[in-house]
């Protein structure tokens, strides 16, 4: 969700015209209706464009997908037919939320995007890779599998984005990004956006669908996700809410990918108000017209 609060808008005012970026990637910026740099941009595409290593941190909704992509894109050379940046991202839902923001990023420089993920035909990819790829967009496994099939070439590859890196690395690889020496962008004194009120209720298991019950009928929700932390919690209060005589569709790691896609995209558009989720979503994840989000 982006917020027009300070955390937001609180910019030195720096134009993306000052950055020196191509005229056709500046069109694809303007043409999202992008119109200024957020403060993670700000600080860290400069950084970016001059080939050093950063590791930034900012909220959620400030910015940061375009804060990597935009100096990701610039840097690329679309008149070579080969892989030159890997985009690394822990889900699904993000993979095709990041590659479109590429596509259309790059829609006026040639840009080649390709996205693959687990739990898609593999086949499609190796297809996919006969023909010309600047940037893949990939969740880990699967970009693995194709590097060590001998299919991804990435001997051309000079930019990696680890995106929720938190996420990505284990204990066992934070020495890795010591080693990287990246120049630091902490914008994270604070976790909460502003303009973002949180509340915590101390109820007892049973009580747990009459509070959020309670919420629905006091809340203005325009749409609204709520995270449960098991698949099965999933499928029980999506439900228990649909008894209640609300919309809601459901989505988990277990769900057929096709049928993820299909419920997230319907979700995406507006044709349900309520989402029931596990953990899948936690990362990334941009709708705008979520307003409320709740932790059962």
């Amino acid at each position: 969700m982006r917020y027009k609060t300070l955390d937001v808008t609180n910019t030195r005012g720096l134009d993306f015209e000052e950055f020196s970026l191509s005229r056709d990637l500046l069109k694809g910026i303007f043409e999202k209706g992008w119109e200024r740099p957020s403060p993670i941009q700000e600080a860290s595409i400069g950084i970016a464009l001059s080939g050093q290593d950063i590791l930034a941190r900012a909220k959620n909704g400030t910015g940061k997908t375009g804060a990597y992509c935009i100096p990701v894109i610039e840097r690329l050379d679309t008149s070579k037919d080969c892989i030159q940046a890997l985009i690394i991202v822990p889900t699904r839902e993000l993979a095709l939320q990041t590659s479109q923001i590429c596509v259309e990023l790059g829609k006026h420089i040639g840009l080649k995007v390709m996205v693959t993920t687990g739990g898609t035909d593999l086949r499609d990819d190796i297809l996919r890779l006969n023909s010309a790829v600047h940037l893949i967009v990939a969740t880990p496994g699967r970009i693995i599998d194709l590097m060590e099939k001998g299919v991804a070439e990435v001997q051309d590859c000079k930019m990696l984005v680890l995106d929720e890196a938190d996420k990505l690395l284990s204990q066992d690889f934070q020495g890795v990004l010591d080693r990287l020496n990246p120049y630091e962008i902490n914008l994270m004194e604070e976790l909460t956006l502003l303009g973002v009120t949180q509340f915590y209720a101390f109820v007892q298991e049973k009580q747990k669908v009459h509070c959020l019950n309670t919420l629905f009928r006091k809340l203005q929700i325009n749409q609204s996700i709520i995270f449960c932390n098991s698949t099965q919690r999933v499928e029980l209060l999506a439900k228990k809410i649909t008894e209640l005589g609300y919309s809601c569709y459901y989505i988990h790691s277990k769900m057929a990918q096709h049928h993820r896609n299909r419920v997230f995209h319907d979700f995406r558009e507006g044709h349900c108000r309520n989402l029931v989720c596990s953990d899948l979503l936690t990362r990334g994840i941009d709708i705008q017209a979520v307003n409320v989000i709740v932790q059962i």
